[in-house]
C-alpha cells in the first residue's frame, strides 16, 4: 500500500515518518523544494524531538521519499493549513489547491483522508469537487474521511501515537478504510463517526480551551483591578474538586486555539457570541500586556530597553505561528521602545520582527542590559534561571514563571497541623537553584508585595495580577 502525506509541516513530516516506520511505502509532497530536497538528503529541518533521526532512517531504508508534485497512491492525506484570512473567516486555499492537483492522479477506490482542521461541511465539499473534477470515475468510487490531528508541537510523535483519533468517515466505508490505516501508528482508541462531526469535534475541543483561557485571562484583569494575586486566587481555586482553571498569559498562539473557534463563529453566527467574544478578550491580551510592560517603566523619561523573554506561542517550542509573544514585542518596537528578543528556540527572527528593529540576543545580555523584563513564555531555559531573573529590578511576568507551584495560603494537614505551603516551595526552589532559602523567601515576598516590608528595600518588580 502506498500513501501519499501533503503537507510536510509540524503534522504533516511525523505523520509521514511514523507511517513509513510501519512498513507502508511513503511518498511526502511539499510545494517547497528546500523541504523536498533535504528530506531526499535525510536531514529535515526540524526541531521537533526524535524526528530527524526517524526521517533519517526511513529514507535510508527506502520507506520515505519526498516530491514538490503528487503521484498516485492508495491514501492521501491532507496536512495543510487552514487559516481565516483578516475578516476571520476560513481560508481553505491551501486544501483546494491540494485536492486540484491529486484529483488527475485518483483512481478508483482511492482514500482521501484530511487531517487539517476545517469548517463544518468541508469534507462532503471535497467530495462535490472531486466528482466535478473528475466526472469519468463512478459516483462513489473515491472515499473520503476527516481524522483531525490532536498532536502538538514539541510532542508530536508521541502524541500522534498515543491520543485518541476521532475517525470520520463520508460513509461507513470510508470509516472502515482509515481506521486500519492509523491503526498502524496509534497505539489509543480510535472513535468511529461520520465526517461532520468529526469536524465540529475538533472545533469544538479548541473552542472550549480558547474560552476557558479567555476566563483565565478576564480573571487576571479582574484581580489586576481589585489587588489580588491572580496566581494565588487560580490556585485555592483550583483545590476545588470540580473548578479547573488554566493559567492566564499574554494572550493564545498556535496553529488551532487563535484559529480554529472563528470557523465555529463563520459556520452559525448567530448562535456563537460567547465563543466570539472569549476570542476578542484572548486577542486583545498582547495589547495588554504591552501596556502592563510601559507601565512598569512609567518612572523613565526616555523609550526604554525592554527584554522579551520567549516569542514562541508555547514553551519549549520554535512555534511562532500566530504567537501572542510576537505580538507583544512587535507593539512595545512600534511604540518606540528597544526590544531585546530572547527566544533559544530560534536562530533568526522572523522578518517582521526583525524590520522593526527588534534585536534577537542571550537571556544573559537582555538581563545585563534591559531596563525591564518582560517573560512572555515560560520556557524550560529560563525556569532554570528563575532565581537570576527575578534578581532584575524592574519584572513584569505575564506567565507565573516565578511563581512557586504550592505558594497559597496555609493549610491544616491530616493531623491538624499549620503547613506553611509557600515555604515549602521557597525551600524546594532554594534547593533547585543551590542558593540560601532565607535570601529566596526575603526576594520572593517582596515580589509578593507582602505588606510588611519596608517598602523602600523592594525591587520595581510588576508580576502578573
Amino acid at each position: 500500500m502506498k500513501i501519499a502525506v501533503h503537507g510536510l509541516g509540524y503534522i504533516g513530516l511525523p505523520t509521514a515518518a511514523l507511517f513509513a516506520q510501519s512498513g507502508l511505502e511513503v511518498v511526502g509532497i511539499d510545494i517547497s523544494p528546500d523541504v523536498t530536497e533535504a528530506i531526499r538528503r535525510g536531514v529535515p529541518e526540524t526541531r521537533e524531538p526524535g524526528v530527524a533521526k526517524l526521517i533519517e532512517r526511513v529514507v535510508a531504508e527506502g520507506w520515505l521519499r519526498a516530491a514538490y508534485k503528487p503521484e498516485p497512491a492508495n491514501a492521501h492525506i491532507l496536512c495543510l493549513p487552514s487559516p481565516v484570512d483578516s475578516g476571520k473567516r476560513p481560508l481553505l486555499r491551501y486544501i483546494d489547491a491540494a485536492l486540484s492537483s491529486v484529483a488527475p492522479h485518483l483512481r478508483e477506490g482511492d482514500l482521501i483522508i484530511v487531517e487539517s482542521t476545517v469548517p463544518p461541511g468541508t469534507t462532503e465539499m471535497l467530495a462535490h469537487k472531486i466528482a466535478r473534477l473528475r466526472p469519468d470515475l463512478p459516483d462513489g468510487s473515491i472515499f473520503l474521511a476527516h481524522c483531525p490531528e490532536r498532536a502538538i508541537p514539541g510532542a508530536a510523535l508521541r502524541e500522534i501515537a498515543e491520543n485518541e483519533r476521532i475517525i470520520g468517515g463520508l460513509c461507513p466505508t470510508a470509516s472502515e478504510m482509515a481506521a486500519p490505516l492509523y491503526r498502524r501508528i496509534s497505539r489509543a482508541r480510535l472513535n468511529i463517526t461520520d465526517a461532520r462531526t468529526a469536524e465540529l469535534c475538533k472545533l469544538a475541543e479548541n473552542a472550549w480551551r480558547d474560552t476557558t483561557i479567555a476566563f483565565a485571562n478576564e480573571l487576571s484583569l479582574i484581580c489586576q483591578e481589585l489587588g489580588v494575586d491572580v496566581w494565588r486566587l487560580i490556585n485555592l481555586a483550583n483545590r476545588h474538586p470540580r473548578v479547573d482553571i488554566p493559567r492566564p498569559g499574554p494572550g493564545v498562539g498556535g496553529h488551532c486555539l487563535a484559529v480554529d473557534p472563528w470557523f465555529l463563529v463563520d459556520a452559525a453566527p448567530g448562535c456563537t457570541d460567547f465563543i466570539q467574544t472569549a476570542r476578542l478578550r484572548n486577542d486583545a491580551m498582547p495589547e495588554l500586556t504591552a501596556d502592563r510592560i510601559e507601565q512598569a517603566l512609567a518612572h523613565l523619561s526616555r523609550p526604554a530597553k525592554i527584554a522579551c523573554l520567549g516569542l514562541a506561542y508555547k514553551p519549549d517550542t520554535d512555534d511562532l505561528r500566530e504567537s501572542p509573544a510576537l505580538a507583544v514585542a512587535k507593539i512595545l518596537a512600534d511604540r518606540g521602545h528597544e526590544v531585546l528578543a530572547v527566544e533559544p528556540h530560534i536562530d533568526v527572527l522572523p522578518l517582521g520582527l526583525a524590520s522593526s528593529g527588534v534585536r534577537l540576543v542571550s537571556c544573559t545580555a537582555a538581563l545585563r542590559d534591559a531596563d525591564a523584563i518582560g517573560i512572555l513564555v515560560a520556557h524550560r531555559a529560563f525556569t532554570a534561571r528563575r532565581t537570576e531573573i527575578a534578581l532584575h529590578p524592574t519584572v513584569v511576568d505575564a506567565v507565573g514563571l516565578l511563581r512557586s507551584t504550592l505558594r497559597d495560603c496555609p493549610s491544616i494537614d491530616e493531623a491538624g497541623r499549620r503547613v506553611e505551603n509557600h515555604d515549602v516551595a521557597v525551600a524546594e526552589t532554594a534547593q533547585d537553584f543551590g542558593v540560601d532559602a532565607v535570601a529566596v523567601a526575603d526576594l520572593d515576598r517582596c515580589k509578593m508585595g507582602d505588606p510588611l516590608r519596608n517598602p523602600e528595600d523592594r525591587p520595581n518588580a510588576v508580576l502578573a495580577k
